[in-house]
């Protein structure tokens, strides 16, 4: 009785509009009181130990660092430079900027490893270049929202390192090396349909008619940004620095960047770039610590093993559960962030992975390609909120474009499943 109010207060307050952190540490305070009524103060000493024991986590001081390089790298004037280069590159074309856009959102998550951070520093360049070229607002906004979400599978990601700290047995320098290929191949996949119905529809017809930038003066400008992704995931493969380190190592790089050589960051510029990163994860970091109260719960109660049983033997056989619990994420994806999933399902679903024997660091690649299709399937999608925001139109109008992005995504994470090396042979390569 107690474990199904658990459920029905956090969904409750979730549709009063409750913050998601407060309704998961409300909702999991309350019923740690109602199991424990004859304890004395109801047992309630533990929402604060747990509060703690949520947050007190050495990986996740990796995440505010990684959120502070986001925001540099947005400002500093990487992200057009790097456009510049690919243009120089692919020449332009019908099709060739969406091709950019996906091209660029990729390279971006190798220094971010954050979607909206992404959706917001690539959407503020090539959403006004492609209007430029004759692209609908409604469709760059959807390629923008769709490639961003490449970003939590290529590292490095901070869903990843969330998942590295519910699941033990999935190390961070692993899980990176196991998103690179898949994240890679979902970029891939999303060239596809953005190219292919922006040639149906003849958009971008001005496209041709811009200039193509010099490459060699692009590449010039863009070095500094392309340094970036192999020093953070260079040092760390070469064991100079910890994935915890390499964020703070790319912090003080993004601000060299910014400062000294571009010097389109100003020192009065640095207290809104650390008040916006502070907020962002500070929400985050709240979220994750009031699941920890939402978790322990969970396991006081008594309710994940008998759910775990209870799929286990519906009769639905390995692949069967696997997809049932594919359809349940992808409909949860819509009304919840990426953190919020992995905090409040990782638990339940763990001991379900260790009944199949799943590779923990292959089912995390999966959970992460099914948050990687949240980020931009409505009606909450995060990146695509922020994409919509800069191209000034509804999500509504977005939904004829980014039905086929989110296909073709799918299919990406199908592929993963049936050949689970494609997220495990790097990985075992490298010595994880």
């Amino acid at each position: 009785m107690i474990a199904t109010l658990l459920f029905v207060a956090f969904v409750a307050m979730m549709l009063v509009g409750v913050p998601i952190g407060a309704a998961l540490g409300l909702a999991g305070a309350a019923c740690i009181a109602l199991a424990n009524g004859d304890a004395q103060w109801f047992g309630l000493l533990a929402v604060p130990q747990n509060f703690y024991a949520g947050l007190g986590k050495y990986p996740l001081l990796a995440i505010p660092m990684f959120v502070l390089v986001g925001s540099i790298f947005d400002r500093s004037g990487v992200a057009l430079r790097l456009v510049n280069f690919a243009i120089a590159i692919v020449g332009r074309g019908p099709g060739m900027l969406p091709l950019v856009t996906i091209a660029v959102a990729m390279f971006m998550g190798g220094i971010s490893g954050s979607g909206p951070a992404t959706a917001a520093a690539v959407g503020g360049v090539m959403i006004a270049a492609m209007a430029r070229a004759g692209y609908p607002s409604a469709f760059a906004a959807s390629v923008v929202g769709a490639a961003a979400a490449t970003d939590i599978l290529i590292p490095p990601s901070v869903a990843f390192i969330v998942y590295s700290v519910l699941v033990p047995n999935a190390s961070v320098p692993a899980l990176f090396a196991a998103g690179m290929i898949p994240g890679i191949l979902a970029g891939l996949a999303l060239m596809v349909p953005a190219v292919w119905l922006a040639r149906k529809h003849k958009m971008g017809t001005l496209e041709a008619a811009l200039p193509r930038p010099p490459f060699w003066k692009s590449l010039r400008d863009a070095i500094w940004g392309l340094a970036a992704p192999v020093l953070i995931l260079g040092g760390m493969r070469l064991g100079w620095f910890t994935p915890t380190e390499a964020a703070v190592v790319a912090v003080f790089y993004g601000l060299f960047v910014g400062m000294v050589v571009h010097r389109t960051i100003k020192v009065r510029d640095l207290f809104v770039i650390l008040r916006e990163s502070g907020e962002l994860s500070a929400v985050i970091l709240v979220v994750v610590s009031l699941a920890g109260i939402f978790a322990y719960s969970l396991s006081t109660l008594g309710v994940i093993d008998p759910v775990a049983h209870a799929i286990v033997n519906s009769g639905l056989g390995e692949y069967g559960v696997l997809s049932l619990l594919i359809l349940l994420l992808i409909t949860v994806g819509m009304f919840l962030d990426g953190v919020s999933i992995f905090l409040i399902f990782v638990p339940l679903l763990w001991p379900i992975v260790q009944y199949y024997k799943w590779d923990p660091v292959w089912f995390g690649v999966i959970l992460t390609l099914k948050v990687a299709l949240g980020q931009f399937t409505p009606p909450l999608a995060v990146n695509l909120m922020v994409s919509c925001r800069i191209a000034k139109v509804r999500m509504e109008e977005t939904v004829r474009w980014v039905g086929w992005l989110l296909f073709a995504m799918f299919l990406v994470m199908v592929l993963v499943i049936i050949f689970p090396e494609l997220a495990l042979w790097l990985p075992r390569k490298l010595g994880y």
